[in-house]
Order: structure tokens, then sequence, then C-alpha cells
């Protein structure tokens, strides 16, 4: 099975923090797993961990 990969740049003071800190600035998450309308994300980095919505995020966003 492939590897599925997502884009995500914060949107919120949190996320910058995370994003900064703990994925070393790079957007690129690895997909875990998508459930119940979730989508559970996996830093390229491999120190965070975290889950955002299908249908929109307050504290990431989605890049295309």
């Amino acid at each position: 099975m492939k590897t599925e990969f997502i884009c995500v740049k914060p949107r919120s003071k949190v996320a910058s923090d995370r994003f900064y800190n703990r994925m070393d600035n790079l957007h690129s998450c690895k997909v875990q797993e998508r459930k119940n309308g979730r989508v559970y994300l996996k830093s390229i980095s491999g120190r965070y961990l975290f889950s955002i919505s299908e249908s929109g995020d307050d504290h990431w966003e989605v890049i295309k």
C-alpha cells in the first residue's frame, strides 16, 4: 500500500508553536489513519502526532 502524505500549515498560535518546536517547520505529514471524519497524522520529524477534521480544522489548514 502506498503511503499517503498531507501538507498542513498552522492557523492558530498553538498549532504554530507545535509546527516550529516539534515539526521542525516541515509541512508534510504522514497519514496514519482516516476514521469517523478525522485524519490522524504523524509529522515527518516523528515527534508530533495529531488529528484534523476532514471538513476543516480550527488549528490546521491543508495546503494543496
